[in-house]
């Protein structure tokens, strides 16, 4: 179900999917995908709202998508035989996450 949460760091209501839910202090603060800004956000329990209406129909801007026949690498470092190759990995690391966002932003 898509909500209605309020983002500090852009200042404004979006919609967004609840991720996950963490018990904080006196409330909950929860982890929310911004379906039209594809942004990750952590959100406290006060600032979020039922999306209403004809609101909840509109499509959303941000899609999930995979790029075809591309995965991840990484560098492998051999500290004994003082080599470094890249490899296949499991994950893609935080660096490449990065660099791939600069190139679409």
């Amino acid at each position: 179900q898509v909500y209605v949460v309020f983002n500090e760091e852009l200042k404004c209501w979006c919609r967004a999917l609840v991720k996950s839910v963490r018990r904080q202090g006196d409330g909950y603060q929860l982890g929310c995908f911004l379906v039209d800004y594809a942004k990750y956000c952590s959100v406290a329990s006060e600032n979020i709202r039922i999306l209403a209406g004809a609101f909840a129909k509109i499509p959303h801007r941000a899609k999930k998508c995979r790029l075809h026949c591309t995965k991840p690498l990484t560098l492998h470092i051999d500290y004994c035989e003082n080599t470094a190759k890249i490899g296949p990995a499991k994950r893609w690391d935080t660096a490449a996450i990065q660099h791939f966002q600069k190139l679409l932003g």
